[in-house]
This record gives structure tokens, C-alpha cells and sequence, in this order.
């Protein structure tokens, strides 16, 4: 991670899950900011109220808006559309789905700490 004090939006509906990726981003030292939303309709009120967000965790299954759902919104969205995405799932099925619906990584559950810190240095630039 090359960048310092990041924002990050994490989405869980499961909020172990929330606080486990919190915890991991913030101990790199390079994250200002940890957003927690339980649904993808949360997550969009977060985009629509904040420019900073660096980069969105998102998990695919969720109720209300699932994952999938919210990638559709956000590359629809000219102002959003460039924010990269990494999806996180326990059904490696979704994973050509969520590529292909413009996702930039994807993180099998449980998310193992190494693999999130790669992806995410890999994201911000």
C-alpha cells in the first residue's frame, strides 16, 4: 500500500465479519478510515454522501441489495465507476459473475489477512 490514511467502505451483513476486516486494515497503518455498511442499500447511501471513499470490500451475499446489485449501481455511476472493488464471498461461483459485472479482485471467506493486504496494496496506487 503506497498510499497513507485511506478510506475504506467494508460491506458484511455479518458483522464478525465487519470488525475482522476493520481490524486487519486498520493494523497496516496506511488506513484512516474504516466505513461499515450491512447491506448494499447502505452502501450506496454511503457513496451518495461521501466523496473519499478509496475502495469498497464487498460481500455478495447480503439481503436488501446483494453484492452484484451494488457493482451494477456503482459502475453506472460516471462519478463512481473508477473505485475499485474487491468482492468477498464463500461461493467461488459468483466469482465470474462479479468480474464480469466490473469487480477489480476477489477475496474468498474467511478473508485470510495476507491475501486482503494484497489485493488492497494492488488496488491503490
Amino acid at each position: 500500500m503506497q498510499r497513507e490514511n485511506l478510506v475504506i467502505l467494508a460491506v458484511d451483513d455479518d458483522i464478525i465479519n465487519l470488525k475482522l476486516l476493520k481490524s486487519m486494515l486498520i493494523k497496516t497503518g496506511k488506513v484512516k478510515e474504516v466505513i461499515e455498511a450491512k447491506n448494499g442499500s447502505d452502501a450506496i447511501g454511503v457513496l451518495k454522501s461521501r466523496n473519499d471513499v478509496d475502495l469498497i470490500l464487498l460481500d455478495i451475499i447480503m439481503p436488501v441489495m446483494n453484492g452484484i446489485e451494488v457493482l451494477k449501481v456503482v459502475r453506472a455511476d460516471d462519478g463512481l465507476k473508477q473505485l475499485p472493488i474487491i468482492v468477498l464471498t464463500t461461493d467461488e461461483t459468483r466469482k465470474s459473475e462479479a468480474l464480469n459485472q466490473g469487480a477489480n479482485g476477489f477475496l474468498t471467506k474467511p478473508i485470510r489477512n495476507d491475501e486482503l493486504i494484497r489485493q488492497v496494496s494492488q488496488m491503490i496506487v
